[in-house]
């Protein structure tokens, strides 16, 4: 069964091609089978073959398709690497996918552009399956290529709005930065290791680098320069918000099972690299940290229902960031896969609320919704739980385990470990700001609406609120892939941290309560200081980190372009045109139609070759 893991790809291919050489000309019956059936063909697939694979006993399994170019010693191939690491990310990718495309057979059914959705869909699914199954770093470099291509045409997809395509344009240049500096990386780790096998590559690095060394960590920084760009983390995290113009299952495709989770998984699997540069690894922690405090505050200030869990979707692969720069890589890993469920719940129920809603992104504009949308209502609750890590939710688990690790760290450790509770605490705020503003309290418009579910999309909803219930009881077989950086044995810190652990995201969650439920405290009352009106609007933007790029790099650029308007390089090749324009003017002023000028001139000719020769 192993043997057909390059099936795992191949399907949603298949699912993209044929819903392209159809050029949109299929019922939509036909497109639903084709789009969400393809996925859930690669999942059956899965499961069938993570079966196999536990139950084998092996750590690893290698299956080579063809060689895809052969260069002197460079001989990369279509090959997949099955182990721990990637069996999770393939069951993520295709098991949490699959219930978002059959949710969107339901959600875009009146969208003329069905097919179109799907197909796009379906190649992000591809690539997203290749980039984790690759067992070299080319294979895996071209599905990373694919998300951002596949990420660009879906937050593009509504493309007649000029803002989805300045969105969609925003992703794909800020990614790219991200993408540059990878490439770079594969250049210096082949220039110095000879190999661009991953498990090759790796075992080299170990033996002919020392730990410290400056290559390991010019090569270390390199990879994580593409991994903040994926996965939107500081300082290349600000396209993730924009990317909210696309259709809400897109962005529960992205944020949840796909592309964000890429830089994640890059780092997970290149670790020994990142053990090998100690100052990289904390750099990553240090990065991850502060990503997550600053989306944690902005969520705050958010109202767009879409746009909160944007920023939360920042905030948590935060945590991930944080779980690897202090080695917890096992307990990264298992909070992907717990936050692929409850994110891809909310995204998913943040979609039954707009489409209920006419469209509706504004929290304000809601309120007492939770009777008009029960479903809703139930996945908003249990995946802002699990979001909020409350006690034996599946959050719980795995945000426990990183603030363990970040705890039991020599030298900063206790510095991450309150940073990281406090973004705990934040996230407890924000995540129950949305759920009391839109399902509780008065409602504020929208007073008739029924909820719009159907089969198809009601059946993912319950399906997630299970797993993001219980999905923390999962055991992911991940720890033999990094047994030699991790050091197995019982947790030891005091009862009080660990109350405080669970304690801290509760009392956010009463902070909320007490402002936007009970009314105890308000807001308009906070908001009427200078101090807090300051922060709100300073937090809101982001930070101000769009308006800090657009002074370094957006404004240069543009002044630039208008002293440059003209295009000093385009009038060189200009000149050359005119050059040949006059040239061939003079040459069509000797075509008279008189032969004694064609004679004359064919004997001039003969007479300069005879001289050229003779002369040389």
């Amino acid at each position: 069964m192993q043997d057909l893991i390059w099936l795992l790809p191949t399907f949603p291919l298949l699912g993209f091609l044929s819903l392209v050489l159809t050029s949109g000309n299929l019922p939509k019956k036909a497109v639903a089978v084709i789009g969400a059936g393809s996925i859930g063909l690669s999942f059956i697939t899965a499961a069938l073959i993570a079966v196999e694979f536990l139950g084998s006993g092996e750590t690893h399994f290698i299956l080579e398709v063809w060689t895809w170019m052969a260069v002197g010693e460079f001989t990369p191939g279509f090959s997949f690497y099955l182990d721990g690491l990637s069996l999770v990310m393939m069951l993520v990718i295709t098991g949490v996918g699959f219930l978002i495309h059959l949710y969107s057979t339901g959600f875009m059914l009146d969208d003329p552009s069905y097919s179109r959705f799907f197909s796009y869909m379906n190649l992000f699914v591809a690539s997203m399956l290749m980039l984790v199954l690759a067992d070299n770093l080319v294979l895996l470099y071209l599905g990373w290529e694919g998300v951002g291509l596949c990420s660009y045409l879906l937050i593009g997809f509504w493309y007649e709005k000029p803002e989805n395509g300045y969105a969609a344009r925003k992703a794909f240049v800020t990614t790219r930065v991200g993408d540059t500096s990878m490439a770079i990386g594969l250049f210096l780790l082949f220039a110095q290791l000879g190999t661009l096998n991953i498990q090759d590559m790796l075992h080299a690095a170990e033996t002919q680098w020392a730990v410290g060394s400056g290559l390991a960590v010019a090569a270390s920084l390199l990879l994580l320069g593409g991994a903040v760009g994926k996965s939107a983390q500081l300082p290349l995290q600000t396209w993730l918000p924009d990317a909210m113009a696309g259709p809400t299952p897109i962005s529960a495709l992205i944020h949840a099972a796909t592309m964000v989770t890429a830089g994640v998984y890059l780092i997970a699997r290149t670790h020994v690299l990142f053990e090998l540069a100690p100052s990289v690894q904390l750099l990553v922690a240090w990065i991850g940290l502060i990503t997550l405090l600053m989306a944690g505050f902005t969520a705050m200030t958010q109202h767009d229902i879409k746009r909160i869990l944007a920023y939360s979707t920042v905030s948590q692969i935060g945590y991930m960031f944080l779980g690897l720069g202090v080695g917890a890589w096992s307990a990264s890993v298992f909070h992907l896969m717990t936050h692929a469920f409850f994110k891809a719940l909310l995204f998913l129920a943040a979609g039954t609320v707009i489409h209920s809603l006419h469209h509706e992104h504004d929290i304000f504009k809601m309120g007492g919704k939770r009777k008009q949308l029960p479903i809703a209502f139930a996945s908003f609750m249990i995946g802002s739980l699990a979001l909020a890590a409350f006690p034996f939710t599946s959050g719980y688990f795995s945000k426990d385990e990183i603030l363990i690790a970040a705890l039991e760290m020599e030298g900063p450790g206790m510095l991450l470990w309150m940073g990281g509770v406090l973004g705990a605490f934040l996230t407890g705020i924000y995540s129950f700001r949305l759920v009391f503003v839109v399902f509780f309290g008065q409602s504020k418009g929208h007073h008739e609406e029924k909820e719009v579910t159907g089969f198809s999309m009601a059946t993912p909803l319950i399906i997630l609120m299970v797993l993001a219930l219980f999905g923390g009881w999962i055991q992911i077989p991940v720890d033999a892939v990094f047994s030699h950086g991790e050091v197995h044995e019982e947790h030891h810190i005091s009862g009080f941290l660990h109350a405080v652990m669970i304690a801290v995201p509760l009392l956010g969650i009463g902070l909320s309560y007490l402002f936007y439920m009970s009314k105890t405290f308000s807001v308009e009352k906070l908001m009427a200081k200078p101090i807090a009106a300051s922060l709100h609007r300073f937090w809101f933007s982001g930070w101000g980190m769009d308006a800090l790029y657009d002074l370094l790099f957006v404004k240069p650029f543009l002044f630039l372009a208008r002293i440059n308007k003209k295009d000093f390089i385009d009038a060189i090749y200009a000149l050359l045109v005119e050059i040949s324009r006059v040239t061939h003017g003079m040459l069509a002023r000797t075509q008279t139609g008189q032969l004694r000028w064609y004679a004359m001139s064919i004997a001039a000719g003969v007479v300069l070759l005879t001289a050229v020769g003779v002369l040389l």
